[in-house]
């Protein structure tokens, strides 16, 4: 009889005991990923500082955010300026607290959500006095109107197909000899500005909203007129329209 007393006594104990030891563990692990706070930030741009980070579609609720598909490998924008606008504390199921970014690229073509450690700030350090090249307009013009007529294909360098920026790129290569940066953020950072009273056939010229998210650049011909590679490929056109808004001049090269 008392040996059934101390197993009953045992049992009760241990049953007692068992929801104790349950909140206990609750307490101390997070079952959800959870927002702390999202807010707007100044327009900052950024640079990838590792190769290895994703954007995210981020959902849910702020007590239970979920990370959604992948979207851009940074691997694959080794040159992208990243635009954050957004920030946002998450604590994660293992109880710590991060920063994403919302970014986007100056082509509003890529966006998302990304750890804050994958990026680090754009340098807009100006190096023209090392890179000014010489040459003649007559020589340049040349090669980019040569490419008049070909397709545009995003990122691409050419000779069949170019981006905006991948021509200026080519265009002073074969002309010139100079290699420019292959953004057109980069080319509009690299170069000495000029004014568009002072701009020469020749000048780079670069539309965007800002000068710190540039998003077009084309060779300017003079008298508002350039040619560049757009959507409809490779062209001659008129740059005091409305679709454009110039943000300003560089001067790659002092052409004769």
């Amino acid at each position: 009889m008392k040996t059934l007393q101390k197993i009953s006594f045992a049992v009760a104990f241990a049953a007692a005991l068992v929801p104790v030891l349950s909140q206990g563990t609750t307490a101390q692990a997070n079952a959800t990923n959870t927002i702390v706070s999202t807010s707007n930030m100044t327009d900052t741009a950024y640079t990838r500082k590792s190769a290895t980070g994703w954007t995210y579609n981020l959902g849910g609720t702020a007590s239970n955010m979920t990370f959604g598909k992948k979207t851009h490998y940074l691997k694959n924008y080794p040159n992208t300026t990243w635009h954050a606008t957004k920030k946002r504390y998450i604590i994660k199921k293992n109880g710590v607290k991060y920063l994403y970014y919302y970014v986007t690229n100056g082509r509003k073509t890529a966006s998302g959500w990304i750890w804050h450690g994958y990026l680090q700030k754009k340098n807009y350090a100006h190096t023209s006095a090392a890179t000014t090249g010489t040459g003649s307009y007559s020589d340049l013009y040349k090669v980019a109107k040569a490419q008049l007529g070909k397709p545009y294909v995003y990122g691409a360098n050419g000779p069949s197909s170019f981006d905006c920026s991948g021509f200026t790129k080519y265009v002073y290569s074969k002309a010139l000899g100079q290699t420019l940066p292959r953004t057109a953020q980069s080319q509009y950072d690299t170069y000495t500005h000029v004014s568009a009273a002072n701009a020469k056939a020749g000048d780079l010229i670069f539309f965007g909203t800002s000068k710190n998210n540039i998003s077009h650049v084309g060779i300017y011909k003079g008298n508002n007129k350039m040619i560049d590679a757009q959507l409809r490929g490779v062209i001659n056109e008129a740059t005091n329209v409305s679709w454009w808004h110039t943000v300003g001049y560089s001067r790659p090269a002092t052409l004769s």
